[in-house]
This record gives C-alpha cells, sequence and structure tokens, in this order.
C-alpha cells in the first residue's frame, strides 16, 4: 500500500527484453536502501525488487503491466516517480494507493499559470463513475485532487515542489500517463453493482 507522495525519481539504465516481460534496471537514491523481495512503486506500478546496488535496482514487468501502463513505452535515460511502501502507525500524507493501475490517460493540455501547473487528462469513459469532484488520484504515482471532471476527463494542479520532484515536467500534451482511481470508489461502485 502506498500514499502517493513520491519520494524520488529515477533514471531508466536499461530496458531488456525477457519472454513476454520487460526487465528494468534504474538508478535512484532509494536503490541502496532497499532489500530484494521489497515493494517499490515504479509511477504509480507496484513492481518487486528482483536484485539491487548501492545506487541501482531491477524489476520486471508482465504483460499484463505493460499492457496496462506506461511502463512499456519507457526507455533508456526516462525518469519515473518512486515510492516505498507506506509504514504502519506513520503519517501518511496522500490517499491510499494500491499501485494497481487501472489504466492509462493522455495528456490533452498543459498550461503554465504563476505558481502551478494545469494539465488536463482523457481517460477510458468505462472509468467514469470512479472519478469525482475534488476527489483523489494517483497519476503516474502522485496522489492529486482531481477538478473540472467530465464523462472521460479531468484535470489536476501541480505546485511547483511537486513539479520540480516528479516527472511531472516530462508530461506534455501526447504523453501517456499511469492512473489509479480511488478505491474507496472501486468498492462502493462493486457493491452497487451487486445489490441490484
Amino acid at each position: 500500500m502506498f500514499t502517493g507522495i513520491v519520494e524520488a525519481t529515477g533514471k531508466i539504465l536499461s530496458v531488456e527484453p525477457d519472454r513476454e516481460n520487460k526487465v528494468f534496471w534504474l538508478k535512484s537514491s532509494l536503490s541502496g536502501g532497499l532489500k530484494v523481495d521489497e515493494s517499490l512503486c515504479h509511477n504509480g506500478v507496484c513492481l518487486t525488487i528482483e536484485e539491487k546496488s548501492a545506487t541501482s535496482h531491477r524489476v520486471s514487468a508482465i504483460s499484463e503491466t505493460l499492457n496496462k501502463t506506461n511502463l512499456g513505452g519507457l526507455q533508456r535515460g526516462d525518469i519515473v516517480n518512486l515510492e516505498r511502501s507506506m509504514k504502519v502507525g506513520s503519517r501518511f500524507h496522500g490517499h491510499l494507493v494500491q499501485g494497481h493501475i487501472d489504466g492509462t490517460a493522455i495528456c490533452i493540455d498543459k498550461m503554465e499559470i504563476p505558481g502551478s501547473w494545469i494539465y488536463s487528462f482523457e481517460f477510458d469513459a468505462r472509468f467514469a463513475s470512479l472519478i469525482i469532484e475534488k476527489g483523489s488520484v494517483c497519476v503516474n504515482g502522485v496522489s492529486l485532487t482531481a477538478f473540472q471532471v467530465g464523462m472521460n476527463s479531468f484535470n489536476i494542479a501541480v505546485i511547483p515542489y511537486t513539479y520540480e520532484n516528479t516527472n511531472f515536467p516530462m508530461i506534455t500534451k501526447g504523453s501517456i500517463v499511469n492512473v489509479e482511481f480511488d478505491i474507496m470508489g472501486k468498492y462502493i461502485q462493486r457493491y452497487l453493482e451487486l445489490s441490484k
């Protein structure tokens, strides 16, 4: 379980195919403190640490993950957002994030205004019931507040600190991002479907 508060970014050192999977080596400030078999969120995707060194770590993504997220398009040199799993008993400042991506969204607009950046995203309308005005949404592993929510679109605002400490500078019109909708909405939707 995660909170959507990015701790560091990682740089892709290599991407290698492994049957239908892809193996990634990343360099980051978190790598040295990780343990093999630990979960680490990469652009919002929960992946297992398979190997590590003092400055880098290796993870793999299976075909299901590659098809449902933006990890399949990552290349050497790309920057990803990283977050370690939350600790029980400590404060968390985002919202409950599983690291299980629902799908991707495409950036349809990016606008810089004094003090922040506004992004507009378009997503598959089948997820429309899972996002609400001023509700939480996780974009590339970052906990954000959605506004101007439509049937297949939403906006988010990014403050300078988040902009400078995540991969949001690389997100431009046409970029594909990972989206995880609020888990509470999923349970409510499931309950309502089964109650009919």
